[in-house]
C-alpha cells in the first residue's frame, strides 16, 4: 500500500502541527488497490470525516504558507497536490453514494457539507499569501528544470488561483467566496429537486390494457414498481432523465403516451416544491455576477478558458452551422410523419409524444428494423464481458477476472480486476447498472482511487447507468442505445485506466470538457464492429448470433430520424450555451416561473428550430448537467457535438488502419488514452492521427451531407468558424 504522505525534496517545514485523522477515513483503505470497504462506512461517518479532514488539510495549507524557505516547485505546487488526501477520500466516497444509491440522511448532509466545502476552498485558492508563493516559482520557471508533466502542474496551478480569484481585490474576493457559497447550496437543491421530481411523477395506469404495445416482461416490472410504491394493483412506469422516453414507441394508446411525456417534459415545473425555474434563474445570475468580476462578460466566457474551443464564439458557431440543415430537416420528417399517420387511418398531426412511435413505423418500413426483434440479442452480461471486454482485449490486450470478494455500494453492482497485457494488475472495474429510485439519472463514470506515480496508486473506477432492471427470473436484455452506452461509459474507463501520470489532478480524465467526451465515444465504434458482434449479439435462447443484415440495418436506420435524435442535443446545447452567455444585466430581469420558461423558448425559436415538435433533451429545470452540483457541463454540454466530431474522424482512422488490432489500440493509448491532462489537445489528436480534426465525418455519420438519408442541405457552405471544418486551435 502507497503512503499516505509522499516523502519529498523540500517538503514544508514543521512549522505548523499537521493533526492527525482517526476513522476509517483517515488512512488509505486496507483492500486490494485501496479500494472502498463499504462494510465499515455507515451514514453517519462522513460529517465528521468531513469536519476532521477540512481540518487536517487547513493545517497542511497553513504549513505550506509559513514554510520559512523561499518557494520551490516542491515545497509549494507538489506539497499543494499532495494536501487534502483525506478530504479527497471522503468525498470521493461521500458523492459516489449521493450520485448512485442516496438516502434521506446523505442528501442532508450534501446540502450541509456543499457550501462548508465551497468556503473552505475559497479561504486557500483566494489567500494572497499563498498565492504569492505560487506566484514566486511561475515567474521563476524560465529558470527552473523541470519535465513537461512538472510544467503543466505548474501552469494549472497558478492559472486556478488566477482564475479562482487571486488577483481580484479583498473587496471582490468577499463578493466570490459569497457567491460560491450560495452556488453551492442552490445547485445541490436544484439536483435534489430534479430527482424527487423525476421520482414522483412516474406514469401510473389501472390496467394492463392502458400498457398494449409493450411486452409483457415489460408490463409486469410496471405492476411490480407500482406494488412497491405502495400501489397494489396498478401499473408505474417510472420517468429516465431524458425528455423522450423509452416507452413512448411501443405504447399505443395514445392519451398514455401524451401523459407520459408530459409527465416527463412537465416534471420540476408545476408550481410544486420541486418546481426549479426560480432555482436556476438564480443559478444564471450568480455565475453571470461571478464572471464580470473577473472582466469577463458572460459566464461561458469565464468558464471556457481552460476547453479546447477555449471561447463561446467557437462553440456557439460550430453548432449554429448546423441549424438550417438540421431546421429543414426536423420540418421534413414531421411531413413523413404525418404521411404515416395518415395512411394508418389516423386523424392528427404529430406530436413530440407521437414522433418516436411514427418514426419507428417509418424506420421498420424502410429499413424492416424491429427493436424488439433486435434486443433480444443483447443480454446484458454478455454485452459487457464478450463485447466490451472483448474489444479491450483485442485492442489493448487486458483481461478481466470477476471477483465476489469486494464490498459494494448496493448488491447490483459487480466488480472485475483488470490486468494490462503483460498480466500485471491495471486496476479494479465496479459496473453498477441498473435504475433505481436512489440514483440520479443518467449515466456516468468516476474514480473511487485516481492513478499517480507519486503515490504508487492504480485506478479503481466504477461505471453507473440507469437501464430499467428486468422482472426477477427473466433475461435482462438492453436496447441497442443501452448497448452503446455501455461501450461509451467504458471508453471513460478506459482512459482512466490507462493513466501513466505522476500527479492525480492530470491524471486520466482530468482533461478538458470539451475532450473528455472524445474516448468514450469513440470506444462505441466496437458496438458494431462484426468481429466484436460475432462474440456478444448472440440471442439469449437460440444462441444464433445476430444476423448480419440485422447490423446492416441498424447502421443504415442510425442516420433516419436525426431532426429529432440529433436535433434534441443540439437544442440542448444551445440552450445550455443561451443561458451562460447571458449578462449580469440580462440575467438578472429572469426571475420568476414564466420568464424562464419565456427566455427558454425564445432562445431557440428564433433559430428556425422546430422546438414544439422536437424539444431539447433536457429542458431547463431539469438539466442537471448544467445547474446542478457539481455542474462541470455548464457552458458545456457543446462538448457533446464537439468531442462527436473528434470521434468520428478517428473512426474513420482506425477504419483506414486496420479496425480492432493491437497496433492500432496501442498506438490509441500512447497517443491519447495514457496522456490525460499534460499537453495540448490539438497536438494530442494531431500525434494520433496524423493531422488535425475534420468536421467532414461527422455530418456524414449524421446524414446532414449531401449523400446522407434525406439528402440534407449541405450546412458547409461559406466560412465556417475553427472547431467546424479544417480545425485549427483557436488563439
Amino acid at each position: 500500500m502507497a503512503e499516505d504522505r509522499p516523502a519529498m525534496n523540500n517538503s514544508p517545514a514543521a512549522t505548523v502541527a499537521i493533526p492527525q485523522g482517526t476513522g476509517y477515513f483517515a488512512q488509505p483503505s486496507d483492500l486490494p488497490l485501496q479500494a472502498p470497504d463499504f462494510t465499515k462506512i455507515s451514514d453517519g461517518d462522513f460529517l465528521p470525516a468531513f469536519e476532521q479532514a477540512m481540518m487536517i488539510h487547513k493545517a497542511e495549507i497553513e504549513a505550506i504558507k509559513n514554510n520559512p524557505e523561499a518557494p520551490t516547485f516542491a515545497n509549494t505546487i507538489v506539497a499543494l497536490e499532495t494536501s487534502g488526501r483525506m478530504l479527497g477520500r471522503v468525498s470521493t466516497v461521500f458523492y459516489a453514494l449521493t450520485g448512485a444509491n442516496t438516502n434521506d440522511t446523505l442528501d442532508a448532509i450534501d446540502a450541509e457539507i456543499g457550501p462548508r466545502l465551497s468556503a473552505h476552498y475559497d479561504s486557500f485558492s483566494l489567500d494572497p499569501v499563498l498565492f504569492d508563493r505560487v506566484k514566486a516559482v511561475y515567474d521563476n520557471r524560465a529558470a527552473m528544470s523541470m519535465t513537461p508533466e512538472d510544467a503543466t502542474l505548474l501552469e494549472e496551478t497558478y492559472q486556478d488561483f488566477v482564475h479562482a480569484g487571486a488577483m481580484l481585490t479583498e473587496a471582490q474576493k468577499e463578493e466570490v467566496k459569497a457567491i460560491n457559497t450560495r452556488l453551492s447550496e442552490t445547485t445541490t437543491e436544484f439536483s435534489q429537486k430534479v430527482r424527487d421530481a423525476t421520482n414522483e411523477n412516474a406514469l401510473v395506469v389501472d390496467t394492463r390494457e392502458e400498457l398494449a404495445g409493450l411486452s409483457d416482461d415489460e408490463i409486469d416490472a410496471a405492476a411490480k414498481l407500482a406494488a412497491e410504491r405502495g400501489m397494489e394493483g396498478k401499473f408505474a412506469i417510472a420517468l429516465q432523465n431524458t425528455t423522450q422516453q423509452p416507452s413512448l414507441p411501443s405504447l399505443e394508446n395514445r392519451d398514455v403516451r401524451e401523459r407520459l411525456f408530459k409527465l416527463s417534459y412537465n416534471r420540476a415545473v408545476m408550481g410544486d416544491d420541486n418546481d426549479t425555474r426560480t432555482l436556476l434563474a438564480e443559478i444564471a445570475t450568480l455565475r453571470a455576477r461571478k464572471a464580470a468580476l473577473f472582466g469577463e462578460p458572460d459566464w461561458a466566457s469565464y468558464v471556457m478558458y481552460d476547453r479546447m474551443a477555449e471561447n463561446p464564439r467557437t462553440a456557439l458557431g460550430f453548432m449554429e452551422q448546423m441549424v438550417p440543415a438540421l431546421a429543414a430537416t426536423q420540418r421534413r420528417e414531421a411531413a413523413l410523419l404525418n404521411q404515416q399517420i395518415e395512411a394508418g387511418g389516423e386523424d392528427f398531426e404529430v406530436k413530440p409524444w407521437d414522433w418516436y412511435r411514427y418514426a419507428e413505423q417509418v424506420r421498420k418500413a424502410r429499413y424492416d428494423l424491429d427493436e424488439n426483434a433486435v434486443k433480444p440479442y443483447f443480454e446484458l452480461t454478455s454485452v459487457l464481458e464478450d463485447g466490451v471486454f472483448y474489444a479491450a482485449n483485442k485492442l489493448y490486450g487486458l483481461t478481466f477476472e470477476k471477483r465476489t470478494d469486494l464490498p459494494v455500494y448496493h448488491p447490483t453492482v459487480t466488480t472485475y480486476t483488470v490486468r494490462d497485457a503483460d498480466g500485471s494488475e491495471l486496476g479494479i472495474f465496479y459496473f453498477d447498472p441498473f435504475q433505481r429510485p436512489s440514483k440520479r439519472g443518467g449515466a456516468w463514470m468516476s474514480n473511487f482511487v485516481d492513478q499517480s506515480h507519486l503515490y504508487g496508486t492504480k485506478p479503481v473506477i466504477y461505471n453507473v447507468l440507469n437501464i430499467p432492471q428486468a422482472a426477477e427470473g427473466q433475461p435482462q436484455l438492453v436496447s441497442f442505445d443501452n448497448v452503446n452506452t455501455i461501450f461509451h461509459e467504458f471508453g471513460h474507463a478506459l482512459h482512466g485506466f490507462f493513466a501513466d501520470q505522476r500527479y492525480a489532478s492530470l491524471s486520466g480524465t482530468a482533461t478538458a470538457r470539451d475532450f473528455v467526451e472524445y474516448p468514450s465515444q469513440v470506444n462505441e465504434l466496437w458496438a458494431t464492429y462484426p468481429e466484436v458482434l460475432r462474440n456478444y449479439a448472440k440471442h439469449y435462447q437460440t444462441g444464433e448470433t445476430i444476423p448480419a443484415e440485422l447490423i446492416e440495418k441498424i447502421e443504415a436506420a442510425a442516420k433516419f430520424n436525426q431532426g429529432y435524435d440529433f436535433g434534441e442535443v443540439v437544442e440542448a446545447a444551445l440552450l445550455d450555451m443561451k443561458w451562460h452567455s447571458l449578462s449580469p444585466e440580462e440575467a438578472a430581469r429572469i426571475t420568476t416561473p414564466a420568464q424562464v420558461d419565456a427566455y427558454e423558448r425564445s432562445s431557440l425559436e428564433d433559430l428556425g428550430l422546430e422546438i414544439d415538435l422536437v424539444p431539447p433533451r433536457y429542458r431547463s429545470s431539469y438539466f442537471n448537467h448544467i445547474f446542478s452540483n457539481p455542474a462541470g457541463y455548464s457552458a458545456g454540454y457543446y462538448s457533446y457535438l464537439w468531442t462527436e466530431m473528434l470521434d468520428r474522424d478517428s473512426r474513420k482512422w482506425f477504419l483506414e488502419n486496420g479496425g480492432l488490432t493491437r497496433a492500432n489500440g496501442d498506438h490509441y493509448r500512447e497517443t491519447v488514452l495514457s496522456r490525460g491532462g499534460t499537453m495540448d489537445y490539438f497536438e494530442m489528436f494531431e500525434n494520433f492521427a496524423g493531422r488535425q480534426p475534420d468536421v467532414q465525418p461527422m455530418l456524414e455519420a449524421r446524414g446532414l451531407v449531401p449523400g446522407g438519408e434525406g439528402e440534407a442541405e449541405d450546412i458547409s457552405d461559406g466560412e465556417l468558424p475553427a472547431g467546424a471544418t479544417g480545425i485549427d486551435p483557436v488563439e
